[in-house]
């Protein structure tokens, strides 16, 4: 398979993890296809996944993935593995302003294809996989190449291929996966910071036993307790089995044999300190929301223009950059190093220029 892959120019790559089935997560099926084979492989199974590597580090060969990065996070975690040479269909798509971008779309759209939704949730570190399911697998990477012609071609004529060119060098560098537990990250749940005192220290206390129970019964936290149950828990702060029941979408809660370490942790964390907020670094600089607002406007007015979303125009992490470092010329903004030429060739004069205005 390696030499069959190592002697095309381009090929469709996917992966299929288990996510929504173990507490930390794995590449569970790694999927090529050349123009003409179709590959699965078994990365559970006694095999020399590290002759991969070669693939996968080839400038020569173009690996063809359908929203890369969450690929790219579980092959670099799981394997070491880096991918240069990268084209990615839904950012080519979204590049393009194409209203819907998910690959069972792109594929109805080009090729008349339907995929099985059910698929979707397949708990892909079960073993043996069903023959469908291999087969509703093997479609992720069946159409890649020629899914990724068709965006090529609409790119090249809406003199966009640049662009997306520099983007793909990009999105080959993702974040980094994140490994240790930090119960601070409450704060960001969502409706955490309209809670008071008393609410945050339940939240908080909730937050970190939901970690450890999942990490225990080896499932995601999710399956523990969604983010708005923790919330509403928070909240409504329930002393009795009855108080528990009195919300419908706790009601569970009391009948699973969770209701009890519940109230309890509830009762425990009532008696606790108000969390504080954690203190940021470092102040931004005078003027920085001021500027950020000014280029949000400005990159919301430039897509809405091109019929794309605001972070074709500019991504999020280069405005908050550019907002800090408060550039007075396209020569300043190019020595901050975080556009590439064809951004800053397409749109440094007009960001100078909002910068100035606001």
């Amino acid at each position: 398979m390696v030499e069959d892959l190592r002697a095309h120019p381009r090929i469709g790559v996917d992966t299929e993890s288990n996510n929504m089935f173990a507490y930390q997560d794995r590449v569970a099926l790694i999927q090529f296809s050349t123009p003409q084979q179709d590959y699965i492989v078994d990365p559970f199974a006694d095999i020399p996944v590290d002759a991969l590597r070669d693939v996968f580090e080839d400038p020569h060969i173009e690996k063809i993935f359908h929203a890369a990065e969450y690929d790219l996070i579980g092959l670099r975690r799981d394997f070491g593995f880096r991918v240069r040479h990268l084209f990615d269909t839904m950012h080519a798509a979204r590049v393009l302003g194409k209203p819907r971008v998910g690959l069972a779309a792109l594929l109805q759209e080009y090729f008349g294809v339907t995929l099985d939704k059910r698929y979707q949730t397949m708990n892909w570190g079960q073993r043996p996989l069903p023959e469908d399911a291999l087969a509703y697998a093997v479609l992720d990477t069946h159409y890649l190449i020629s899914l990724r012609e068709r965006l090529y071609e609409e790119l090249v004529h809406r003199d966009l291929w640049a662009l997306a060119r520099e983007d793909f060098v990009r999105l080959q560098t993702p974040p980094e996966p994140r490994h240790k537990f930090d119960d601070d990250r409450f704060w960001s749940l969502p409706g955490a910071r309209h809670l008071d005192g008393e609410a945050l220290s339940v939240l908080k206390a909730l937050y970190r036993w939901r970690e450890e129970e999942a990490k225990r019964k080896n499932v995601p936290p999710f399956r523990i307790l969604h983010n708005r149950e923790l919330v509403l828990l928070a909240k409504v702060r329930p002393r009795t089995m009855a108080e528990l029941r009195h919300y419908r979408t706790l009601r569970y809660l009391a009948r699973n044999g969770l209701g009890k370490k519940i109230l309890d942790i509830v009762a425990w964390a009532r008696l606790q300190p108000t969390p504080q907020r954690p203190q940021r670094e470092s102040r931004m600089p005078r003027g920085y929301y001021q500027r950020l607002d000014t280029l949000r406007q400005w990159r919301r007015g430039e897509a809405q223009a091109r019929g794309v979303e605001s972070d074709i125009v500019l991504p999020r992490t280069a405005m908050e950059r550019i907002a800090e470092a408060n550039p007075q010329s396209v020569e300043d903004l190019k020595r901050l190093d975080i556009l590439g030429p064809v951004r800053l060739r397409m749109f440094g004069e007009a960001i100078i220029s909002a910068l100035r205005r606001g």
